[in-house]
């Protein structure tokens, strides 16, 4: 049957973030033109970058936060340093994570953009647990000695001007823990610092405007949106090359280079927000090596991958499940199975207008394939229940494998997908509901219940993801967010705002804000043909992928593919991953550590 295409989670938008954008240009907060382009990018469900700087200078006359009284002696350094660990601002790391390692993660708060300095912390913190727990809140919070009890620190600077506490610059200041500091009110530091370029060899200079497109780190050449550069860029000189290097340059289209990374001594600085408007081959994936470079020094540095095999419902083809099968045991490839426990059609799209539904119980040749499957080195996870939500267009056809289960969307006339809201029903108890019916579909069928769930079309709502993390190990999955669930920092105490949502990929192992392992998939799948504004993507775009991935280290390459389509561009991928130096290794074993 022909099957919809597999919605990637960077196509989506949110419709009131657009709105708000828009909004902000009419109020004078920032240009029309600055707004429409945030406004067209809010489609892809990507993070805008904050407002531009009203001019490329830095500013000159520093108002900095009023000091704290706190008592910075070693007894209430222990006392405080406690208290946080215990706090609901307070994470796990991911499992494999160095547990002597601790980071500290400050985020701007202040302002009509305060908003996007959570979400970006948040996808900060969810990339710092690869190496370490953390504790994350706003900077303006922060009290003298806090970094005292952590071993790294990550302060995210998305407002402009910022009123950073004092102890919190004169803390930085006097640490010889690895910091990254990132985009704005570097100047703050430079400002309070007795010779900050005797300090660190390295002095912040003005924001570049010009049209700089790529981002090159370690060698590799990563791109970087064309709808960043109106925010610009903080370019940095070295004073002293033997205290501080360019770690990743960038590029413009006329041949000049500006610093997109800087380290002396233990600072590193980013010139601007590596989280806003990402993509498969984004410099965001240099600035999650940065991370991991503080929050594990001493990461691993494996080379490991990671295959799924996609929307295996009753309805597929099991001479292809054992094609595929053979194939992979023969390249020694162990392999994981996304399966939908039961199909529906409740229209009948695919079958001439009659409704169709079947259990996985029934359908006894794809049972017979999926225990093939395991003989050969696959591990089988539950995608959803029926990968579909009632018998509307969710956005396609009401049917099994194509739509959305966990959450609303539609199309527009602009041919984009919109992300609209949480399903009607939506309740721990409904999404529990879920969950345990597909439970008993695997087990009438006659397999174990699936330790790892895959959401389909990598969306629920904050609820659902709590029921998710009770019921499994491990997501197998990139998150879907919503701003305000994290007021300073406390995961969980706020409301989600679903007018404000942004996914984020991961390139290696993480524990989410919602508490799940999360194994990775970055690389995406192979599609044929455009679909919704999303270009095709072959086996070749996944390997340029890849190799855009190869600046993480202890990175784990990860992509899925459907099994309706010709084996010969999984093989090309796997062959080419496994050229590349990379081990594919059961899920089972990347959730582990």
């Amino acid at each position: 049957m022909v099957r919809s295409t597999h919605l990637e989670p960077f196509a989506f938008r949110s419709i009131l973030v657009s709105a708000l954008l828009v909004f902000a240009a009419a109020s004078g907060f920032m240009s029309a033109a600055h707004a429409t382009q945030l406004s067209s990018t809010a489609r892809s469900g990507m993070l805008p970058s904050p407002p531009p700087p009203s001019g490329a200078a830095l500013p000159t006359r520093i108002a900095l936060a009023a000091p704290s009284t706190t008592t910075t002696t070693t007894t209430s350094r222990n006392l405080l340093a406690s208290a946080l660990l215990s706090a609901p601002n307070a994470f796990a790391g991911a499992p494999g994570a160095n547990a002597n390692q601790n980071t500290l993660v400050l985020y701007d708060s202040t302002g009509q953009w305060g908003w996007l300095g959570e979400a970006y912390a948040v996808m900060a913190g969810n990339l710092v647990t690869h190496g370490s727990k953390y504790t994350m809140h706003a900077a303006v919070n922060y009290v003298a000695g806090e970094l005292n009890g952590y071993t790294g620190l990550v302060y995210v600077g998305s407002t402009y001007g910022e009123p950073l506490p004092t102890p919190m610059l004169d803390d930085v200041l006097a640490t010889t823990k690895p910091v990254l500091w990132m985009n704005d009110n570097i100047w703050q530091l430079s400002a309070r610092a007795t010779d900050f370029a005797g300090q660190y060899g390295f002095t912040p200079m003005f924001f570049d405007f010009s049209n700089a497109l790529t981002v090159t780190y370690k060698g590799v050449a990563l791109q970087r949106n064309a709808l960043t550069v109106p925010s610009g860029l903080l370019q940095t000189v070295i004073n002293d090359p033997t205290k501080a290097q360019v770690l990743a340059a960038a590029t413009n289209d006329v041949g000049g280079t500006i610093n997109w990374a800087t380290r002396g001594g233990n600072l590193t600085y980013i010139g601007e927000i590596p989280f806003a408007y990402t993509g498969p081959n984004d410099r965001y994936l240099a600035a999650a090596d940065l991370i991991g470079k503080v929050s594990n020094p001493a990461m691993l540095s494996r080379k490991r991958a990671l295959v799924r095999i996609e929307d295996v419902g009753p309805d597929a083809d099991p001479a292809e499940l054992r094609a595929i099968a053979d194939y992979l045991f023969s390249k020694n490839v162990p392999f994981s199975v996304a399966v939908i426990p039961f199909y529906v059609d409740p229209n009948g799209v695919y079958n001439n207008g009659v409704p169709v539904s079947r259990h996985l119980y029934q359908a006894r040749g794809v049972v017979n394939a999926l225990h093939y499957m395991q003989s050969r080195g696959g591990t089988l996870l539950m995608h959803g229940y029926t990968h579909q939500y009632s018998n509307i267009p969710n956005p396609y056809s009401a049917v099994s494998g194509d739509d959305f289960e966990f959450f609303r969307a539609h199309i527009d006339a602009s041919n984009f997908v919109i992300f609209d809201t949480p399903v009607a029903e939506d309740s721990a108890m409904w999404a529990q509901g879920r969950i345990t019916k597909g439970q008993l579909e695997f087990a009438a069928a006659g397999f174990l219940a699936p330790t790892i769930f895959v959401p389909p079309h990598y969306a629920a709502s904050a609820i659902d993801y709590q029921v998710f993390k009770a019921s499994f190990a491990s997501r197998y999955d990139r998150g879907l967010y919503a701003s305000g669930w994290c007021p300073n920092g406390a995961c969980g105490t706020g409301t989600p705002d679903y007018t404000r949502i942004y996914g984020q990929f991961f390139p290696y192992l993480v524990r989410d804000i919602y508490g799940s392992t999360v194994v990775p998939e970055e690389l995406g799948n192979v599609e044929l043909v455009a679909f919704n504004n999303n270009p095709p993507r072959f086996p070749a775009d996944i390997l340029y992928s890849a190799n855009c991935n190869t600046v993480i280290q202890d990175g784990v390459q990860s992509f899925f593919f459907h099994p309706y389509l010709d084996i010969s561009y999984l093989k090309q991928i796997v062959q080419g991953l496994q050229a590349m130096g990379y081990t594919f290794v059961p899920a089972n074993t990347v959730k582990q550590g």
